[in-house]
């Protein structure tokens, strides 16, 4: 299905120069003078190799239709991750490549979303929500409590996230993987 590059999303699968490509990153630039246009960060299916590209707004693309499987991850091994697809108990691996930057975030049991093109297995898409330990917190400096300001913060998975003053090391918080993002104090 043929998109304009303006509507192009991280996660997407589109064909570009005869190549599945996973979008990675995209970012919108608007010079001083011209027309704006849209700089994606993308990676090969087959190969793994990123590449950049620049489209006008206006430009269209070929996106590859997706599907979600609902899976859950097993464990990790020295040369993949493994899960099971929740529907039909089928077990796979997938490469750091296609796991990308949720690798850290991956725990057992945790339900996530495999996509796929075409019955192969292309992307992960975590849950927005992830509950943990954070090993290692900045002391609160006296005054600083008024304002909203965050300090950083070292999860149990070696994440570095910024958290609000009053979380100390031992807390449980939940964060959004996709962002790196404090939620909020993990109710458990």
């Amino acid at each position: 299905m043929r998109i304009q590059a303006n509507t192009i999303r991280p996660g997407n699968v589109i064909e570009h120069d005869g190549k599945q490509c996973v979008v990675i990153k995209i970012d919108l630039i608007l010079p001083g003078k011209g027309n704006a246009f849209i700089a994606v960060e993308m990676r090969d299916l087959k190969t793994g190799v990123k590449t950049q590209e620049r489209w006008r707004t206006a430009d269209s693309v070929e996106r590859l239709t997706t599907e979600e499987r609902p899976c859950q991850f097993l464990y990790a091994e020295a040369d993949g991750y493994t899960f099971m697809d929740n529907e039909t108990y089928d077990q796979f691996s997938l490469d750091a490549g296609t796991v990308g930057d949720g690798a850290p975030f991956l725990q057992d049991g945790l339900e996530v979303k495999v996509m796929t093109v075409d019955g192969s297995p292309v992307g992960l898409e975590l849950p927005t929500r992830i509950s943990l330990e954070v090993v290692e917190a900045e002391p609160v400096v006296k005054g600083q409590t008024a304002s909203s300001s965050y300090k950083p913060a070292l999860l149990e998975n070696g994440v570095k996230v910024m958290v609000p003053p009053h979380i100390k090391v031992g807390a449980r918080i939940v964060v959004n993987p996709n962002d790196l993002s404090y939620v909020e104090r993990a109710k458990d």
